[in-house]
């Protein structure tokens, strides 16, 4: 037991350090700010799929949703989940010193508390969420569930499965292929997976809880504690601003492809008259 969760504290560590130290070496025209990013980014698409993997796992071994067991529904989160969840705080801190470091801000010279401050302050949804997670899912997954609804927490690692594809667009972005069809592709994918697995999820798992029972769904909120319901919502409101802000970044970026297509046949027809 203390092996394995020794490896989960040492293994994101690791990869990030990892990809810091072989990235330069391989792009060398990237600022340390273009490393500790695509870092973050790969090491966050690990986790999501080892997440994904274990969600898949127990979603599928579990036919009674409340009652039947998995080993993995329990001891992921111990293991990989709460280790990540911590790492990454650090390393979207590193993210954001480097790129203002980069861009040549003064208190930016060396690390601080004003520097960590200042990425609370401008990252304060992101922590947030990661806080929330170790508060809320690490208490229910090992203490409040009495060894029940593992389905439920399957359902959670499903969460995960939208992130390879966002941090793939950052990357793609990084390497200035933006435009190319995979960006475009994976926009798509950006937008169904987490529409799916980040919004949608919450009402179906409602629904597979009232079928459970059955409880039509609007009254399942009314036969769940008050906890519960709250924490589902701290969990799921900021997945619904994210997919906003990715709707109109998605907007935005399809009005420019748009008048970038437009422009050259204006120019052609001006030099024909």
């Amino acid at each position: 037991m203390l092996h394995v969760l020794f490896c989960g504290v040492v293994v994101f560590p690791g990869l990030f350090v990892v990809f810091r130290k072989v990235l330069p070496s391989i792009f060398k025209q990237w600022t340390d700010a273009d490393v500790v990013l695509v870092s973050e980014r790969l090491v966050s698409s690990i986790h999501a799929i080892m997440a994904t993997t274990a969600g898949f796992i127990v979603v599928s071994s579990c036919n009674d949703v409340i009652m039947d067991r998995h080993w993995l529904a329990t001891y992921f989160v111990v293991w990989f989940g709460v280790p990540y969840m911590t790492y990454d705080i650090f390393a979207m801190y590193l993210s954001h010193y480097y790129r203002f470091r980069v861009k040549g801000h003064e208190e930016y010279k060396e690390h601080s508390f004003r520097t960590f401050t200042s990425f609370v302050r401008r990252e304060f949804l992101l922590v947030f969420h990661h806080i929330a997670l170790l508060t809320i899912l690490l208490p229910i997954t090992l203490f409040y569930r009495n060894d029940r609804g593992d389905y439920f927490i399957g359902c959670l690692f499903l969460t995960e499965l939208s992130t390879p594809f966002v941090s793939l667009g950052k990357i793609l972005i990084q390497l200035g292929l933006q435009d190319c069809w995979l960006h475009k592709a994976n926009g798509v994918m950006v937008l169904l997976s987490f529409f799916s697995c980040r919004i949608a999820l919450f009402p179906y798992m409602y629904w597979a809880y009232g079928r459970r029972y059955g409880i039509p769904l609007p009254s399942v909120p009314f036969h769940l504690s008050l906890a519960c319901n709250l924490g589902n919502l701290c969990i799921l409101a900021p997945q619904v601003y994210w997919f906003v802000l990715l709707c109109r970044k998605g907007y935005r970026l399809y009005q420019r492809q748009g008048k970038a297509q437009n422009s050259p046949a204006v120019t052609d027809s001006t030099k024909a008259d």
